[in-house]
């Protein structure tokens, strides 16, 4: 699944092409992804100068002012930004649901085998149901250790399920949450009850360090991710843990463990990890 640093990525792409244009279409193929897509909701946004392309979570957020499209890249979705763009050329693909066509020839296209994403147009900005619920940003001030340890306090959840948790902070999926607790020295299985302060304190520092390190490297290189450029993210070359169970631990040389988390692949190490 794209997660936080894909998706940014993605929203870095696009940006300069398609801020300050003018949606002249929005082209709906295949509504039916995760959630239905409303065609009849296009009509509000064309004709309108796509004002900024933001990022919400794992929503990229095209803001149109008064209205918004969200778009979700769901489990295999990717964003291509297509130039010169005419009417079913470059011809669609199967997996091609959705194509929105700029005043400037650019147009910004869906792909997405798996149709699990998401496209809604909505003026409830991130008051919208999908969204009201949601966590801080890793990078804004609101994520901080005080906050991530008051959280934390009492709860007998594992550390890693309250760190991919969207209510308690965006963003960090599965294998940046590997990463995270690896360089912070956290085993995934400890509670979160018992997390001191000063490790929240590791914690926060570790998710912003390798979210930017990731998002830098232009994502993380999963079989279905492509960035708006087409071109795949390079960052798993670089990922200390995740994947590497049986392999020598990057600190003490010991073979790394891996054991499922609610089902999700985990891998740590037990001599660098308490």
């Amino acid at each position: 699944m794209p997660e936080l640093p894909e998706v940014e990525t993605t929203r870095l792409g696009i940006k300069d092409c398609l801020e300050n244009q003018v949606l002249a279409k929005m082209i709906v193929r295949q509504p039916k992804l995760r959630w239905p897509i409303n065609v009849a909701d296009s009509s509000h946004v064309e004709g309108l100068q796509l004002k900024a392309v933001k990022r919400r979570g794992k929503y990229i957020d095209l803001d149109f002012g008064v209205w918004h499209i969200y778009i979700h890249l769901g489990m295999s979705g990717c964003l291509t930004l297509l130039e010169d763009f005419h009417l079913n050329q470059p011809a669609p693909s199967k997996h091609c649901h959705v194509d929105w066509v700029f005043n400037n020839n650019f147009a910004l296209r869906l792909n997405d085998p798996r149709r699990f994403g998401a496209v809604f147009i909505t003026k409830d900005g991130e008051r919208h149901v999908r969204l009201k619920d949601l966590g801080p940003e890793p990078f804004s001030d609101n994520f901080n250790a005080d906050y991530f340890h008051s959280y934390c306090e009492g709860r007998k959840r594992n550390i890693k399920n309250v760190l991919m948790d969207s209510k308690v902070v965006v963003g960090v999926g599965n294998i940046y949450a590997n990463e995270v607790l690896f360089n912070s020295g956290i085993l995934p299985s400890r509670l979160a009850g018992s997390i001191s302060l000063s490790e929240a304190q590791n914690i926060v520092d570790e998710v912003r360090k390798v979210l930017k390190n990731a998002i830098a490297q232009g994502g993380t290189t999963l079989k279905d991710f492509h960035g708006a450029d087409g071109k795949p993210g390079y960052f798993s070359q670089k990922l200390n843990v995740y994947g590497r169970e049986g392999k020598p631990c990057v600190q003490c040389q010991q073979p790394l463990q891996g054991v499922k988390i609610s089902g999700r692949q985990t891998v740590f190490c037990n001599f660098c990890q308490h």
